[in-house]
């Protein structure tokens, strides 16, 4: 087998080639890693969104949109004190009827942005149980408490959307009350409001859900109130399965991601194969020498496919520093709240196991045509 210091002195043969391989793996790979990260954090944004815990209550014939949903106001009282189980919190009953609306909401300076808005009331501390208020307080008539990263969906500093600051729904102007988290889920890109005043801005005298928190009840316990009251016109779902279906909602979009994706890594890889074509080509004199003096077509195919990854491997090594700078922890807003882009060892591999990809399978075919022609044949090429 030749050494390994043969292949790394042939990459050095032509510079030219040796940059536009390295450059197009690293872009390739680069793009492998963007497409993991992002269809991997609406993921998780919307698998952590759902708490097998908590049910919600929409209007019949709109379990896949609680934004379309209308409920009836009676029925957050009529499920608080019928639904057998429900969490007691402080001798509080969890069960929160809400308007969840999606709306242009404007900062100073006018820069208007769609947001999802949530009118509610306290009770909904009792529910969302991942909500933490960071700063100032829950909102009062007048008022609007924001998720910590609604900021981004305006691509604003979190200042600007600090307590005591002023946004805009329609003609009407709210002081932000305070800030929440709720981490790693879609509440934390949103508005909430005091339960009213939305009801008056969207001129609705009904609400969009009413979400229970179980303690030691079922969701059949919830389901059959549905049942039973039929007047209300009820459908109960899981938190978790509502955003299961939302998830499966956006599954049109992460396919695009990875088509672009593969159609950019496909024109790559042609591009590559061309260009090794062409230099392997000005080598079948040298690749029969060898042969001659004793070396195996196999041990060079072994080392044009060294010579390769080598280059690859490098283009991967550089798009894993850009993605590490760019990428690692940014956070990128989309309909229904922002995720972070983190990347994980999972994320990594894939990104690495692309680069080995790209050096291997782009290599075989130019390699073996090198390796085609019979000694006398390939000792008079010129």
């Amino acid at each position: 087998m030749l050494p390994i210091t043969y292949a790394i002195r042939n990459l050095f043969r032509d510079p030219g080639r040796l940059l536009q391989t390295v450059g197009g793996s690293a872009l390739v790979v680069l793009l492998v890693i963007a497409a993991t990260a992002l269809n991997h954090g609406m993921e998780q944004l919307l698998q952590a969104s759902g708490s097998s815990k908590n049910v919600i209550l929409v209007g019949t014939g709109s379990e896949e949109s609680v934004e379309r949903s209308e409920v009836h106001l009676d029925a957050e009282a009529a499920a608080a004190t019928a639904v057998p189980g429900l969490a007691q919190p402080l001798g509080n009953t969890a069960a929160s009827g809400e308007i969840v609306y999606m709306a242009p909401l404007r900062i100073p300076g006018g820069k208007e942005e769609p947001s999802l808005l949530r009118g509610v009331t306290e009770k909904a501390l009792l529910v969302h149980n991942s909500v933490r208020i960071l700063e100032g307080a829950f909102p009062r008539p007048g008022q609007v408490m924001v998720g910590r990263l609604l900021h981004r969906r305006f691509g604003v500093p979190a200042r600007d959307l600090s307590p005591g600051r002023l946004v805009s729904f329609g003609n009407d102007e709210f002081t932000i009350s305070g800030v929440f988290e709720a981490t790693g889920t879609v509440l934390e890109s949103e508005a909430w409001f005091d339960r009213n005043d939305l009801a008056s801005l969207t001129q609705r005298d009904t609400l969009s859900a009413v979400y229970l928190r179980l303690d030691d009840g079922e969701f059949d316990d919830a389901h059959v109130f549905t049942l039973q009251r039929n007047d209300l016109e009820l459908s109960a779902i899981r938190e978790d399965l509502y955003y299961d279906k939302l998830s499966s909602f956006y599954a049109p979009v992460r396919a695009m991601i990875w088509i672009t994706t593969a159609l950019v890594a496909a024109g790559a890889l042609f591009g590559g194969l061309n260009t090794l074509y062409a230099a392997f080509a000005s080598r079948i004199r040298e690749m029969a020498t060898l042969q001659c003096i004793g070396y195996t077509r196999r041990s060079l195919l072994l080392s044009f496919i060294q010579e390769s990854l080598l280059a690859t491997l490098s283009g991967s090594l550089l798009a894993f520093i850009v993605a590490l700078m760019l990428l690692d922890g940014l956070n990128l807003p989309f309909s229904l709240g922002t995720f972070t882009i983190e990347l994980t060892p999972r994320i990594i591999l894939t990104g690495l196991a692309t680069g080995i990809a790209l050096g291997t399978i782009g290599t075989l075919p130019p390699a073996l045509r090198c390796l085609q022609p019979t000694l006398p044949v390939a000792l008079r090429s010129s």
